[in-house]
């Protein structure tokens, strides 16, 4: 599976659960204020909010937290936010993509730049890094869905263009423009997904030590935990026993 995903398994099971757990709540619950206030409040005549409302409910946010998040948006008083997308280079030359919602630009580009020098990268220019990853959508499914051959089946059924499967999950990958209408078939077949949403690809991979995984995942830690930053997706690559090593 790619690194990145990798990463999100790891970080998953590092037990700082409740916390995690409380940050994505409040990323998701923006999201899909942002996407109501954008567009119609109604899921079913707005591509991006009913995207982010089932990437909500795939991740168990709580029905009255997501009606919250889109009456919010219809109310008038919620905060207007900025979309920015940083790009960057992590410890051991590893490409960084870090996608934001903002109220105040100064704020976020200065906690941003601040944790790569912390963490020994380097904040580069819109475009430094961004010609190494592809726009995609991602529909992740646990592997008790059914086994590798059911689900790509229903992939190609559903007009996806790949899938990974593994013991943990099946990873189904579509062009972005056909998130909405590859998920909404999938949903038919295999039920709900534990995840939907656009995603940066990596296109081209960076090999790292264990120092080096040790050192990037204090620089995905500290942008995660940052209340401005939506997500954060890095090209690594790192061995069974390198990851073995970090759970």
């Amino acid at each position: 599976m790619a690194g990145h995903s990798k990463w999100a398994n790891i970080q998953h099971r590092k037990g700082r659960q409740d916390k995690i757990r409380a940050k994505l709540f409040s990323k998701l619950s923006k999201e899909i204020t942002v996407a109501a206030k954008m567009g119609d409040p109604d899921p079913d005549k707005n591509p991006r909010l009913r995207l982010a409302v089932k990437e909500a409910k795939g991740q168990s946010v709580p029905k009255d937290v997501i009606q919250r998040a889109i009456a919010k948006a219809s109310g008038g008083d919620a905060e207007t936010y900025d979309e920015i997308r940083y790009e960057g280079y992590g410890p051991g030359g590893v490409a960084v993509i870090v996608e934001a919602m903002t109220d105040n630009r100064n704020r976020t580009a200065s906690s941003v730049r601040s944790i790569f020098s912390k963490s020994g990268g380097n904040l580069g220019e819109t475009g430094s890094v961004g010609f190494m990853f592809d726009r995609k959508g991602q529909v992740i499914y646990p592997a008790s869905v059914g086994d590798a051959e059911t689900v790509l089946m229903a992939a190609i059924e559903a007009g996806a263009e790949d899938v990974e499967s593994d013991d943990e999950s099946h990873v189904v990958w579509c062009a972005d423009t056909d998130l909405a209408a590859v998920s909404t078939a999938l949903e038919d077949q295999l039920g709900e997904s534990e995840s939907t949403k656009l995603v940066w690809r990596p296109t081209t991979t960076t090999e790292l030590d264990l120092d080096g995984m040790q050192s990037l995942m204090k620089l995905l830690d500290a942008l995660e935990d940052d209340d401005d930053v939506q997500s954060v997706t890095a090209n690594f690559e790192a061995s069974d026993e390198v990851m073995a090593q970090i759970e």
